[in-house]
């Protein structure tokens, strides 16, 4: 489990391709406390280390983690943000992240705003799928490239949130900008209500 606060980022320096699975090496600032069979979220994907070095370590993706993401995106050079899985006597300063994307969106606008950023982004929307809660509600969660948010101006297929420099300058948020692709997974708890109150019928 992960809050959605981003430790850092990683830098990726290779990309391999093996059938349908992508693996993914980078290098980043706390190599030396990794192990084997790890799970980091990388842009808000759970991912399993699978292999140490003294400067990098690599994950992989599955095909359906790449069709349902924006890892398959990736390019040498890119920056990943990065999370640890949650200690569970530590704080939940975020929200409940399970590191399972759900789909990716498109921005389509950013905008500044008094020192700090609105991003708007806009998802593929499914009647069916919404109401079993993957959607957005205003003031309510959601995780973008595993950055945990607060949703504003909540609509039908796309929602805004609201970027302050310190995010911007610790996330790979400095690189979103209008076309860019983000990953998106929908809370949690919405989920689970959704799906009771269906029960209902």
């Amino acid at each position: 489990m992960f809050s959605g606060i981003v430790e850092t980022t990683a830098q990726v320096v290779e990309l391999r391709q093996e059938e349908g699975n992508l693996h993914i090496t980078m290098t980043c600032p706390f190599i030396n406390e990794l192990e084997i069979d790890q799970s980091i979220a990388h842009n808000g994907v759970c991912l399993t280390v699978v292999d140490i070095t003294d400067k990098t370590y690599t994950v992989t993706a599955i095909k359906e983690t790449l069709e349902k993401s924006n890892l398959g995106l990736l390019q040498i050079g890119d920056p990943v943000n990065l999370e640890r899985s949650m200690p569970m006597n530590g704080r939940l300063d975020g929200h409940i992240v399970q590191g399972h994307v759900d789909q990716t969106a498109k921005c389509i606008e950013k905008r500044p705003s008094e020192g700090s950023f609105y991003f708007t982004f806009q998802y593929d929307f499914d009647k069916k799928m919404a109401q079993q809660g993957y959607m957005t509600v205003e003031k309510g969660s959601v995780t973008v490239n595993g950055v945990s948010l607060t949703v504003v101006n909540a609509q039908k297929d796309q929602f805004s949130v609201a970027i302050i420099p310190y995010t911007l300058e610790h996330t790979n948020f400095k690189q979103i900008s209008k076309g860019s692709v983000v990953n998106i997974e929908f809370d949690i708890i919405g989920k689970y209500i959704s799906r009771i109150i269906s029960f209902k019928d």
